[in-house]
């Protein structure tokens, strides 16, 4: 069996950075004691989620990568023996910056970076403001201990880009979030429906594709957002295997024995029975009847 461990680092953040890298680094540091060979942080762990506002003051937030955040990373991860998954706010040039997630393997090395193809834009979610779109395309990184699919957040309800990722062979799915409730919504239905579509639409991602997924939210209030946490691990056939609690900060190592796509996907084989020759009107934008 290929058995990896994955931690996953669900935590609260202030508007101190580096309060936020130090205690992201500690949690690091506490996967890793317990056996963690890949941890996975959440979406922008080093701020408050800024994107709750339109404010210029905010791109000051932003980091090159490579640079110095992911240069710190990269010293733990060596130090520790440790994959790190980090997304960070990228300031590529002046006036243009990303919501990127860069990758730095076992051995301290920066594997690369993705950069989040899906924007959203709504009330407390203002990322057009901020974020050019991803031009680097959807990306798996090989790794020490495995080949690894990063997406990021609102990326996680579009199946065609778990699709491409899983095709490209990556083993695992790994889902930085930060997405919460609107603390004004007073019908606990329509929250608990927000997050049972979150977990579910993930969840289907192993299902079709025969791997693990791995989803890591961020928790606490800020402003009018409750983060919601949930962070979760689902097997290649949506099962779950880890859910974290909705108001806590967690930090949780599961083994996964990557073995198991062969055995989903022959048992279950989309893969193979996958009409790709009648998929071509999935690239337009609106199929005229």
């Amino acid at each position: 069996m290929r058995n990896v461990k994955v931690g996953l680092v669900q935590m609260s953040c202030t508007a101190d950075v580096n309060d936020n890298l130090a205690k992201a680094i500690a949690k690091t540091r506490e996967a890793a004691a317990q056996g963690a060979q890949i941890v996975c942080l959440q979406e922008l762990f080093k701020s408050l989620y800024f994107c709750d506002v339109e404010d210029h003051a905010n791109f000051s937030l932003g980091e090159a990568i490579p640079g110095p955040t992911t240069d710190v990373l990269s010293e733990l991860a060596k130090e520790l023996g440790i994959v790190i998954i980090a997304s960070l706010f990228e300031k590529r040039a002046p006036g243009l910056y990303h919501n990127t997630t860069a990758v730095l393997d076992a051995d301290g090395s920066y594997l690369g970076k993705y950069r989040k193809m899906h924007i959203p834009d709504d009330p407390g979610y203002y990322e057009k403001f901020y974020f050019t779109p991803g031009d680097l395309g959807y990306k798996v990184f090989q790794t020490k201990f495995g080949k690894l699919g990063v997406l990021i957040c609102w990326d996680q309800w579009y199946p065609e880009a778990a699709r491409i990722t899983s095709l490209m062979g990556a083993e695992i799915l790994f889902y930085p979030t930060a997405i919460g409730w609107d603390v004004n919504e007073q019908d606990p239905a329509i929250s608990q429906e927000q997050y049972n579509a979150w977990q579910t639409i993930q969840r289907s991602h192993s299902v079709a594709n025969g791997v693990y997924v791995v989803s890591v939210n961020r928790v606490g209030r800020e402003a009018d957002q409750q983060f919601w946490g949930g962070s979760f691990v689902s097997n290649p056939f949506g099962s779950l295997m880890y859910l974290a609690s909705h108001d806590q900060e967690e930090t949780k190592v599961i083994e996964l024995d990557l073995d198991k796509t062969e055995y989903y996907r022959t048992t279950w084989p989309y893969l193979r029975d996958r009409r790709i020759d009648s998929y071509q009107p999935i690239t337009k934008r609106l199929i005229d009847e």
